[in-house]
């Protein structure tokens, strides 16, 4: 009977174990799974893109503004700039790519980009694999905290007839209440722009 008890306790203390384990170390595994596959949710061609913040780094591709914060809070090594020639530059890693000239009768408060004949421009979102509870979450301004996470992940390509092509990725989080949220939350180290590519 003891023996019996014995191999119990161990079986309930290993499932336990692998639970908090699950627990401490889905966020880990999502995003190594993430490098391998990730889900598509949303593809669409991009209409236009603004220059909302040349100081500060906000991105509007078509109506949905996107900061170019690196995960460390810190400014991604980019630069984006709007030339004398009034053309649409980005520069990072020793590369440059010029998206195009600026339409200035848009009559817009801000730069506004639209692709040139022969680009193929687009916006997708795609979610993680795998999602991951969060049964020790407490949200104290609310009281109510999200039972389950998962990453989402925004990618701009931009290809020119010529060949250049330029690739920005953000990565969020999605919280599940009774339905999954909003797909902008922030973490630290772990969310913000992840990815800029500008191959000539």
């Amino acid at each position: 009977m003891g023996r019996i008890l014995l191999k119990s306790a161990i079986a309930v203390a290993g499932i336990i174990a692998l639970l908090l384990a699950w627990i401490a170390g889905a966020r880990s595994l999502s995003m190594v799974l993430d490098q391998v596959h990730t889900v598509p949710l949303d593809s669409q061609r991009i209409q236009e893109l603004g220059l909302e913040n040349v100081s500060g780094g906000i991105l509007r591709i078509n109506d949905l503004p996107m900061s170019t914060v690196a995960p460390d809070n810190k400014p991604y090594p980019l630069e984006i700039k709007i030339d004398p020639t009034r053309q649409f530059v980005v520069k990072s890693g020793g590369h440059s790519i010029i998206l195009g000239r600026i339409d200035d009768s848009l009559g817009r408060n801000s730069p506004v980009l639209k692709p040139d004949f022969g680009d193929r421009a687009r916006f997708s979102i795609n979610r993680s694999m795998l999602s991951w509870p969060t049964p020790l979450a407490f949200n104290f301004m609310t009281g109510q905290s999200p039972s389950w996470k998962r990453h989402l992940y925004y990618r701009l390509v931009w290809a020119k007839p010529n060949g250049n092509r330029l690739l920005m990725e953000w990565r969020y989080e999605q919280y599940f209440y009774h339905g999954w949220a909003s797909g902008f939350m922030t973490r630290a180290g772990t969310t913000g722009l992840i990815r800029v590519d500008i191959r000539p």
